[in-house]
């Protein structure tokens, strides 16, 4: 009896991880333990990740079992936190190294990468620094960790970066800066602010993505997207929002659009929890 109670359980468990709302896709490869950021190639179904900080320099490309059918060796570039991973509309991949934990780093950068990654070994193609002019201290006061960043698109020539605040005092801010999409180094663009929730668990930004069509943008947190719609070009906070639970709780960290109707989303695997890819049909959700 005791052996009959304990597999239902079990049951119930691993069926109750997964809601009416989402679709399990695959479980990420074991070696690839801290994934960060996902995208989906334009020419095909593969989906393309990265890790983070005290990882290889690499791009992994999987297919939809989940099976690593690429791993690229960026060779000119090291790891120091790539954080997100998006593509342009010629299909050229782009490195987010702009994590920054601690709020003291001076040598943000976005690297592209060249649409054609059919070898083992690749290298960058160029190097977009930035720097965000409203922080002038490194680091600068606990109450104003603002410069940490997860979360970025490409749209008509420029990088959308959404900031993580790391606050003391977190009220949910999230931060939207511009960057041109041209080498050289930059200053941000303050374009936004906005206010997702109050706990910094729940709601602090972890990824973006902007729709195909450019007609939907969603930024992600552990348990919820937000969905902006009726937007006019880039004013995508001036859009219609909606907050959306995800229902489970767990390390999110990957988002992206499988096409202009449905999003992928990954998370990290903790313990016995995550290190899967999800996909959501972004109607069924609200």
């Amino acid at each position: 009896m005791r052996v009959v109670s304990f597999m239902a359980f079990l049951f119930f468990v691993s069926c109750s991880h997964f809601t009416a709302d989402e679709q399990f896709v695959f479980t990420f490869p074991h070696e690839l333990k801290e994934v960060s950021g996902i995208q989906k190639s334009q020419k095909s179904d593969l989906i393309y990740t990265i890790e983070d900080s005290g990882n290889e320099n690499r791009i992994y490309a999987l297919d939809l079992n989940g099976a690593i059918k690429q791993s690229i060796l960026i060779a000119d570039l090291k790891n120091n936190d790539w954080e997100d991973l998006t593509t342009d509309t010629k299909g050229n991949l782009y490195i987010g190294d702009f994590g920054n934990n601690t709020n003291t780093r001076k040598d943000l950068a976005i690297y592209q990468v060249a649409s054609s990654l059919d070898s083992t070994t690749s290298s960058s193609t160029y190097k977009v620094s930035f720097y965000y002019p409203e922080q002038t201290d490194f680091p600068p006061k606990k109450k104003e960790y603002f410069y940490d960043c997860e979360s970025f698109f490409e749209y008509n020539n420029n990088f959308y970066l959404f900031t993580k605040n790391r606050s003391k005092r977190f009220d949910g801010t999230t931060l939207m800066y511009k960057v041109p999409n041209v080498p050289g180094n930059h200053k941000a663009v303050l374009m936004g602010k906005f206010k997702t929730c109050g706990t910094y668990s729940t709601c602090a930004i972890t990824s973006a993505a902007l729709s195909p069509d450019a007609k939907k943008m969603v930024l992600l947190s552990h348990n919820k997207i937000w969905l902006f719609e009726e937007f006019t070009g880039d004013a995508f906070f001036d859009g219609k929002v909606s907050a959306l639970n995800l229902a489970d709780y767990t390390q999110k960290e990957g988002l992206c659009f499988k096409d202009n109707a449905t999003i992928y989303i990954s998370d990290e695997k903790t313990k016995n929890i995550g290190g899967n890819l999800y996909q959501y049909k972004i109607e069924d959700l609200k």
